[in-house]
Order: C-alpha cells, then structure tokens, then sequence
C-alpha cells in the first residue's frame, strides 16, 4: 500500500469507530461519570465551566485563534507530515503543563484546565490551516468546536456530532448560525470524559504524574481525531472547495 492508500484505510477505521452503537459497557461508564459528578463540589465544576466558557468564547473572536493562515498544500502527505509535527509539539507541550500544575495539588490542578484548553484549541486552529482551511470563516470555527466535541464525548454523542460533520460542506451555509451549537452539551460531555483524570491529578505529587500523562495521551488522541476529520472532507472534495 502506498501512503496515500494508508491514509484512506485510517479514514475507514476511523468512520466505523465513530459510527459504532453504544455498548452497555460505554453505557455503565456513562451512569458513573454522573454518579461521580455528584459528588464533585459546585465550587469546582463553577471553575470548570467557565474555563471552558471563556476558552470556547476565544475561539469564536479570539484574534489569536481566528486570524487566517495561507497555506497552499502541495499534497496530502505534505499536510499529514505537517500535522503529526504540530501534534507532537503540542502534545509535549501539554504534557510538561500538566506534570507543573499537577505538583502543586488543587489549587494548581485548577490552573491547568484553562492553560491545557488552550493549547489543545491553538492546535487545532493550526491543523485546520495546515489543510488548508480558512479558520476566520465561521463555519470552520464551529467544525473546530465540533472536532473537539467527538473527541471528548460519549459513544452516543459521537453518533451525533458524526452525521453533523460528515454532511458538513454540503450544508456549510446552514452551519454558521452559532446559536445552533448546543453549548451544555458540549461542556458536559466534554467534563464527563476527563473529570475523573483530573480529580487525580489534584493530588499533590502524584497529580504530576497523571497531569503529564493525561495531557499527553488526550491531547495526542485529539490531534489524531482532527486528523481523520480533515481526511474526511479533503478526500470526498478538492482541496480548493474548503478555502471558498
């Protein structure tokens, strides 16, 4: 197989893992997450969600983020060997965040929410444009919010946010009114699948530990979900039809 062909068959696995049933297992780890969240302060999930708030609002009018990057892709390897470079810069980056705030215990634990948001948000900004996408469109901004959605959600909302994103460039218009983003869902879904993690990473020590493998593994997993997300519109259409 070439590189390419290799490419197409990640895409393929990838597709089939997000469009996968819920299976009890998923389902019991669901009903725990909520059991957990229970017992977890209102002071601490008040923190939570205003960083995610505050991080989510940067991304839609954040200079930072929406400022537009022009890259002529030669390939698509050219832009998966780009992409990896990216993820792995920034996964070593969140890694080393993590394993910092993760020494000093709770109050520090509450540090790295905001700062590890961030990172993963300016990675993904700087994969899109690697594609070749236009990330001052909205509708490109909102996809970014989606990648990162599927990544950190239950296999039930995967099935979702999935039939949303595969259908994207045929409904780009109908996309952009950003009042149709569930922004609840997306904070608890997002909360639920690393709350648990990062409970022990405010374990003073110890949360270095988890805060450096945490970090490293999610943000990895996330790179790769952008990844696949791209691979999926730039192998259906032109490469030219995303920077319209």
């Amino acid at each position: 197989m070439d590189q390419e062909e290799i490419i197409k068959a990640k895409l393929v696995l990838w597709k089939q893992e997000m469009q996968k049933r819920p299976s009890l297992g998923n389902q019991v780890v669901k009903g725990m997450q909520v059991r957990i969240n229970n017992f977890i302060p209102d002071r601490v999930h008040r923190v939570f969600t205003k960083a995610i708030k505050e991080v989510t609002r940067a991304v839609l009018f954040g200079a930072e983020y929406t400022t537009s990057v022009n890259n002529d892709i030669e390939d698509l390897i050219t832009a998966e060997v780009k992409a990896k470079e990216r993820i792995r810069f920034y996964s070593s980056s969140a890694s080393a965040e993590g394993a910092i705030t993760g020494f000093g215990g709770f109050i520090w634990g509450l540090a790295d929410f905001p700062l590890w948001l961030s990172l993963k948000m300016k990675m993904l900004f700087e994969i899109a444009s690697i594609y070749g996408v236009d990330v001052s469109n909205l509708s490109e901004r909102i996809y970014i919010l989606h990648v990162f959605e599927i990544t950190f959600s239950s296999q039930k909302n995967r099935n979702r946010v999935f039939k949303v994103m595969q259908n994207w460039d045929k409904n780009k218009q109908a996309q952009e009114d950003i009042n149709d983003f569930d922004w609840r869902r997306f904070q608890l879904e997002y909360r639920d699948h690393i709350d648990l993690a990062k409970l022990l990473q405010l374990i003073p020590g110890f949360g270095a530990i988890i805060g450096a493998y945490v970090n490293l593994t999610l943000t990895k997993k996330l790179g790769e979900f952008a990844m696949n997300a791209y691979r999926l519109r730039l192998l259906e259409k032109p490469i030219i039809t995303l920077q319209e």
